[in-house]
């Protein structure tokens, strides 16, 4: 798949979550195999762009891979300069959020909120592309009700409008993350439309992205929640697909590592403070088996680094 000037190396991307796809994030799943890693969703609102959390997401010393990052705004003016703020911060491509369902992003008439505008989605598509020579793309849900799937309608708009890319969501604004994603819509979609479509939701095994990709004849799947405690997916997906064969479960030493790796860009990230606690969720969902739950609960008590580290360091002792 090639968005722009990119060709990616295969069809697996992740997708962008807020206080989870930070660089910490982004950089393990790259080194699993994920061909594409797109940031936490940055406000278009230049406002805030002086707060910790924004600094934080506008940074890219130190990035691996292609840099992806998303804006998110009602504003077409707005939109398009923080597009071209963020590409003068090293920004490789810019993505559109018109797929969040939380509320106090589309009480802003944001996100996904964005879908009952077909008319707005064309002028912020055509801001945001006009204002900057890299490639824009888009992520968007099924529709904003199951009532009023408009995903086609707005594919072709994006389309006319010169996004390079589509990541489309198998749920509508109302489903939020209820319920099961369908990939009836993700298919029309892609028979409608000549750019790259990208198929999102539930996807979290070897065998269910291969389901999606043949399905819906996407040209590659994006991975959020099914990543979430698990970097290592995307060299498992990737396998299956070319093997139709599954690796072997990651070992315990290679977790271990993982996870301590990961606890300590947490810490050289946000800093001990931040980092311990941003690393309660992340071990939270590393160890995410009902049989762990008293481990979680520990682990959530802690409030150093150091204390973090042995934790998981005796956690590994006592499982081996």
């Amino acid at each position: 798949m090639r968005i722009g000037p990119y060709q990616l190396s295969n069809q697996l991307i992740v997708a962008p979550m807020a206080g989870v796809t930070d660089q910490a994030f982004r950089n393990l799943c790259l080194r699993y195999g994920a061909a594409l890693a797109v940031s936490e969703m940055l406000s278009s609102n230049p406002d805030v762009w002086d707060s910790d959390k924004s600094r934080m997401r506008m940074a890219h010393s130190g990035e691996e891979g292609i840099r992806s990052v998303q804006i998110a705004g009602a504003d077409p003016d707005l939109m398009a300069n923080a597009a071209q703020f963020n590409v003068e911060q090293g920004a490789h491509i810019i993505d559109i959020n018109m797929g969040c369902p939380a509320k106090k992003v589309n009480k802003k008439l944001a996100g996904s909120a964005l879908m009952q505008n077909p008319c707005l989605v064309k002028e912020i598509l055509q801001a945001v592309v006009s204002a900057v020579d890299v490639p824009v793309t888009l992520k968007i849900r099924t529709g904003w009700d199951p009532d009023n799937r408009n995903g086609i309608q707005i594919a072709q708009i994006a389309q006319d409008c010169g996004i390079a890319s589509l990541a489309v969501h198998g749920r509508t604004k109302q489903c939020m993350y209820k319920g099961f994603a369908e990939y009836d819509t993700i298919k029309a979609i892609k028979q409608n439309i000549s750019i790259p479509v990208v198929a999102n939701g539930d996807i979290n095994s070897p065998e269910k992205a291969k389901f999606v990709l043949d399905y819906t004849g996407a040209d590659a799947v994006m991975i959020g929640r099914g990543a979430q405690g698990r970097p290592w997916i995307f060299k498992e997906i990737q396998h299956y697909l070319e093997t139709g064969t599954k690796l072997a479960p990651i070992g315990a030493e290679e977790q271990r590592t993982v996870m301590l790796e990961h606890l300590d860009k947490l810490y050289d990230l946000y800093g001990e403070y931040k980092g311990v606690r941003f690393a309660r969720k992340h071990i939270g969902w590393y160890l995410n088996q009902e049989e762990q739950r008293q481990w979680r609960a520990d682990f959530n008590r802690l409030e150093t680094a150091v204390q973090q580290h042995s934790f998981v360091e005796c956690y590994f002792e006592e499982l081996v």
